[in-house]
């Protein structure tokens, strides 16, 4: 669906209302790399695809990843204190479905689909993921139905020769 973007007034902008649907359009026009963020407890591995895994800082050099509080990998990520930012490439897309929660496979059955490693932290790393990037767990900020889990980047990895996957208005590229 096409939406021309419209400017509105400050006296308009109060009349709007943004559902879920049309938030995640609105997000959807921002283009990013298609990440699966993993970490693994007692429970073992767990993993969900992360529409929003950003940097927060370089010095000290954080990382920011936006959970719903229903996925079951906070629960794992706050129990581990860990987490990896693993940005899928485009061999990789599958993943994107799977982590997506679309399809029959959840929790730790979902790694079984993927070659996975360990990286330093103990989080899980995908093999062949273009990068990796290591957390150690700082802090989580709730906030509504979501929870912002900050973490101090203490490793990473990358494939030179992948392509990255591009997440863009709801689809992979």
């Amino acid at each position: 669906m096409e939406r021309a973007v419209e400017p509105i007034t400050e006296a308009e902008a109060p009349k709007r209302i943004i559902d879920v649907r049309t938030f995640w359009q609105a997000v959807g026009l921002r283009a990013v790399g298609t990440a699966v963020v993993t970490a693994s407890a007692s429970q073992g591995p767990r993993g969900f695809l992360a529409l929003s895994a950003t940097h927060l800082s370089a010095d000290p050099p954080l990382l920011m990843v936006s959970v719903d509080k229903k996925t079951s990998a906070l629960q794992t990520i706050v129990e581990a204190k860990h987490f990896a930012i693993n940005y899928l490439s485009t061999q990789q897309s599958e993943l994107s479905a799977i982590f997506g929660g679309r399809g029959e496979l959840q929790g730790a059955d979902r790694f079984t689909t993927a070659q996975w490693t360990t990286v330093a932290t103990g989080a899980p790393a995908l093999v062949g993921a273009v990068g990796v990037l290591d957390c150690r767990l700082e802090d989580v900020i709730e906030k509504e139905n979501a929870a912002i889990v900050i973490g101090r980047l203490v490793d990473f990895s990358s494939t030179e020769e992948a392509a990255p996957l591009v997440s863009f208005r709801g689809k992979t590229l």
